[in-house]
């Protein structure tokens, strides 16, 4: 049985149609105190499947309680998928006194699971902090999939060099093309590709991330105005805090594509098969 926390709705559903198996239903409230209530309506016989994007603090509480409830009711086998999990990019300590966010929230959700997946965390390493088996899924292949088939003369650009692997999978998944990505400028500079030429060029802009959208339209602006023809924006997470969009639309980008492991308005794709396959 697949269990959806607030935030995955439509992914969990697609989930559930890819594996071919039942969507269970959950309530959640809210008391005056702010405090959430998660209640599983119906007993689970086997595994339990949650799929839960930790996207604010209320969505981590959330998703412990679902792991509960679905103990509660029945299941032998709970399995946790955090299409995007939060606190993800906090992996590390840079003063005395700093925790590690990532490894918190990993070993709370822990607690409650047999297994858990995530799909492209910010960080590499973030699977460690998981005190049960942990798969990394990487949903980057999946933005091949809303592309346009006609792409002349495709590069796949990545932001930045840790966003290069990203830009290679989607290069890979599309079948044709080049790929690379954008060096950090020196002080004066602007990015600029390593390697490759960008005039003429239909160019997907590819990141794992997007917040506020800078990183991406400031790329986006470098692809322009070097004489770039077609411009498609991708990200894996589209979390696009209020302004983001028109942003990158501003500076050129055609189109923005993002996966559903976030339900935003351009979540044009989704992660679900490739989860399905990893199930």
């Amino acid at each position: 049985m697949i269990l959806s926390g607030s935030a995955s709705q439509t992914l969990a559903a697609r989930l559930a149609d890819e594996l071919g198996e039942s969507l269970g239903a959950t309530t959640t409230k809210r008391f005056p105190d702010g405090e959430l209530h998660v209640t599983v309506t119906e007993p689970i016989d086997e595994r339990a499947i949650i799929v839960a994007s930790t996207v604010s603090s209320d969505a981590h509480i959330e998703l412990l309680q679902l792991q509960d409830a679905a103990r509660q009711a029945g299941a032998d086998e709970v399995v946790t998928v955090l299409p995007y999990m939060g606190y993800a990019r906090q992996d590390q300590t840079f003063e005395p006194g700093e925790i590690i966010s990532t490894r918190a929230a990993a070993r709370a959700i822990s607690t409650g699971t047999d297994r858990v997946l995530t799909v492209t965390p910010h960080e590499n390493g973030v699977e460690s902090f998981f005190d049960v088996p942990t798969t990394v899924i990487d949903g980057a292949p999946r933005l091949a999939e809303p592309l346009p088939e006609d792409l002349t003369d495709p590069l796949f650009l990545g932001t930045d060099a840790a966003a290069a692997p990203l830009a290679e999978g989607v290069r890979d998944a599309y079948g044709t093309g080049d790929s690379d990505h954008l060096t950090e400028p020196a002080d004066g500079e602007r990015p600029a590709p390593t390697e490759t030429t960008l005039a003429g060029r239909d160019v997907v802009v590819v990141d794992d991330v997007v917040g506020t959208g800078s990183t991406m339209s400031g790329s986006v602006a470098v692809v322009a105005d070097g004489d770039a023809e077609r411009i498609f924006a991708t990200c894996v997470h589209p979390v696009f805090a209020t302004g983001a969009l028109s942003k990158i639309a501003r500076v050129g980008a055609e189109s923005v594509y993002g996966t559903d492991t976030l339900e935003r308005v351009i979540s044009d794709v989704s992660v679900a098969p490739a989860l399905a396959a990893a199930l």
